[in-house]
């Protein structure tokens, strides 16, 4: 009905617009929670179950008692656990680790980010013989855990570190090594299907111009790329902040001064000592999720854009 009709019938617009919104105002509990209420319910539940582990490694880190001793929230904060981690001399460096796990992290992610960049580029740009097959071959790699390869991994780099002893067993840079080539695969394939959507115009117009392939890769592609190269860095940086596995089995044989930052803090909490350093192990923990926490404040406006537009084509 018409704003007309209403006029010519007696009935002002105003009035049946006011009618409409307080019976939508007073739709019973059951409707309203049968069509958008559950969706609350469900969010609640899910921020709840996904913020309770941090609550509760950040209460541990200003408490001052055991593990069978905390509450959520702490009775009497205090800093102990952090001075006891960073002054105490009983206590294993944990600045060197940090620092390890950030050379780690930073290294692996700005080399596999131009890594997986060249291949995306040749992958989705080049045509040459094999192209698909070696695609397939990056993908078909992923499928397999690196729990299989692990014993052939420790081989390998017992004979690396024969002929170069900086990147064999019981060094951190070994580890850069296995994680370059952990992610390829995945990386690569998404970051095609983002150089997918780059309009292949702006390459022949370039090549018009007289640019070769590497001033078309640096001057044109990257820049446009900049949100998938942002969501590469980021995955790999916190992939390699929190792996404990291939950084134990590296490393675990080496001195305390080339130990990850995942590796140290794990031996607060081994053999009978778990009850009396739960309080610095947290408190590490806390250290060292900071600068993820704080890369992924300054990068999240592009994570969104990065993996809907690099799932667009395949």
């Amino acid at each position: 009905m018409t704003s007309t009709a209403l006029v010519f019938e007696g009935v002002h617009p105003d009035a049946t617009v006011r009618a409409a919104v307080v019976s939508r105002r007073r739709r019973p509990f059951g409707r309203w929670f049968g069509e958008t209420g559950w969706r609350h319910l469900v969010a609640l539940l899910a921020l709840a179950f996904a913020v309770f582990p941090v609550l509760w490694v950040v209460s541990a880190a200003f408490s001052d008692g055991t593990l069978n001793r905390q509450t959520l929230i702490p009775e009497e904060p205090t800093l102990d656990n952090f001075r006891t981690l960073m002054s105490d001399p009983n206590h294993p460096p944990f600045w060197s680790w940090f620092r390890n796990s950030m050379t780690v992290g930073v290294v692996t992610s700005v080399a596999q980010v131009f890594m997986c960049a060249c291949a995306a580029y040749a992958f989705s740009r080049l045509r040459f013989r094999g192209r698909r097959p070696g695609m397939l071959a990056l993908l078909l790699i992923q499928m397999f855990p690196n729990l299989l390869a692990m014993v052939a991994i420790y081989l390998f780099m017992l004979r690396i570190k024969d002929v170069f002893p900086s990147f064999g067993v019981g060094t951190y840079w070994g580890v850069v090594l296995i994680y370059l080539g952990a992610s390829l695969g995945v990386n690569t394939w998404l970051m095609k299907g983002f150089f997918d959507t780059i309009p292949r115009e702006l390459d022949e117009a370039a090549r018009v111009d007289g640019a070769s392939h590497p001033q078309i890769f640096f001057r044109v592609i990257i820049p446009l790329a900049a949100p998938v190269l942002a969501v590469i860095a980021l995955l790999s940086l916190i992939a390699t902040q929190s792996e404990y596995l291939v950084a134990s089995v590296v490393i675990g044989a080496g001195a305390d001064q080339q130990q990850t930052l995942a590796v140290g803090l794990a031996t607060f909490v081994s053999g009978n000592q778990f009850e009396s350093r739960w309080g610095p192990f947290a408190a590490g923990a806390l250290i060292g999720a900071i600068p993820v926490v704080v890369l992924f404040l300054f990068l999240q406006r592009f994570v969104v854009s990065g993996l809907t537009s690099g799932a667009v084509k395949g």
